[in-house]
């Protein structure tokens, strides 16, 4: 969706340069990908061959240019990029010697998840204290949250070194709760310490009572924000409890976007809002080296795979195209494909039979052996 906003808003993008009409950028912020050639200045740190991954978010000596927004000459949507000084000088090209591409290229949309939770933050009466992170054994609600950001922060709050007691997770989709119940099953929650509760809003007659029910009436310690609509906002403030922290994640393209607050509840209980948007390179490392782990699993976000051909009407398309995540392989030539259509294409298409074997070996969730198959037998992209 960050691509998807960058594009439908052109140069009123913060970071997309003023000139792109005549030097057209590449985009694609969230990949990696394999070096090819290092230059005598980074051969003692960087070696031809070696897997890389990349943090994005730059913030360059104050610029807010990013790749995958603003570089005529490195993103992710190509075959070859050139990694600019910028990047290098931050150190921000990441070593990866994982087995798998997308669990590198994942790793970012994962950072700002946990970025999120690292830029939470309480407080002690009395004292000029911010506590940063979520509360450790504290009542946490994600709403909006199973979309494919919610799913890796549901991932996160159960397996992360300071997780909730309490996790309420709400949405209005009924399908997508269904597969969130079945990706985080409320019994393996109960064996990582955590109470899970999944919640549709729109069966509630009132749904902040209902949430405020299952807080025991105290209110929630972290709530985050995991979709720019109104009542989720609304929704999310009148549940704090004290000293409760609002995480407005989900970034809006409407630049007049508001909700209304209790300002009564900041001042006295006292409540809190702050907004986070990405993570940073600890954050980065911190999701590539849970996911080696197996501690968390990225996956669980993407709903599709496509190959290079298919990149640019999956971005002007995305909201109108249903479920997660959408990963491209560069060398590839495929149409942008619903993993869960994989079974039905293969009775007629082998690629899809194999691809579709694979997956099913995994709760129907994309794995590296699909992603060897797809690589070892889909079509190979013609230059």
């Amino acid at each position: 969706m960050s691509t998807y906003k960058a594009v439908i808003q052109g140069t009123k993008h913060k970071r997309v340069p003023e000139n792109i009409a005549t030097n057209p950028t590449i985009m694609g912020h969230e990949f990696a990908g394999e070096i090819v050639e290092v230059g005598k200045k980074w051969q003692d740190q960087f070696k031809a061959g070696e897997k890389f991954a990349i943090q994005p978010a730059l913030n360059y000596k104050g610029s807010p240019y990013a790749p995958g927004y603003s570089f005529e000459f490195f993103g992710g949507l190509t075959n070859y990029c050139v990694i600019p000084q910028e990047v290098m000088e931050l150190g921000f090209l990441l070593h990866y010697d994982g087995e798998s591409y997308y669990d590198a290229s994942l790793s970012e949309p994962m950072s700002c998840v946990i970025g999120g939770f690292h830029a939470n933050y309480h407080t002690e009466t009395g004292k000029y204290i911010h506590h940063m992170g979520i509360k450790e054994g504290g009542k946490m609600a994600l709403l909006a949250g199973v979309g494919p950001m919610g799913l890796g922060a549901i991932d996160y709050a159960l397996h992360c070194d300071r997780k909730p007691s309490l996790l309420v997770v709400t949405d209005i989709n009924e399908d997508r709760l269904d597969r969130a119940k079945c990706l985080f099953p409320i019994e393996e929650a109960k064996k990582q310490g955590v109470e899970l509760h999944y919640v549709n809003t729109a069966t509630k007659d009132d749904a902040v009572a209902s949430l405020l029910e299952l807080s025991s009436g105290t209110g929630y310690d972290d709530v985050f924000a995991y979709a720019p609509v109104v009542p989720v906002i609304e929704q999310a403030d009148a549940i704090l409890g004290k000293d409760g922290c609002l995480n407005f994640f989900a970034g809006p393209s409407d630049n007049t976007f508001s909700a209304k607050v209790n300002f009564y509840n900041i001042h006295y209980t006292p409540t809190h809002i702050m907004g986070s948007t990405g993570g940073n390179d600890d954050d980065m490392k911190e999701s590539l080296e849970m996911s080696s782990k197996g501690l968390i699993n990225p996956a669980v976000m993407l709903t599709h795979v496509g190959g290079i051909d298919s990149a640019i009407d999956t971005i002007l398309n995305l909201p109108k195209i249903p479920g997660g995540k959408k990963i491209v392989y560069n060398d590839i030539e495929m149409p942008m494909t619903a993993i869960e259509d994989f079974e039905k294409l293969g009775e007629t298409n082998p690629l899809f039979k194999g691809l579709a074997e694979c997956v099913n070996k995994s709760n129907g969730l994309w794995n590296a052996e699909a992603e060897r198959y797809l690589l070892e037998h889909g079509k190979k992209r013609q230059y």
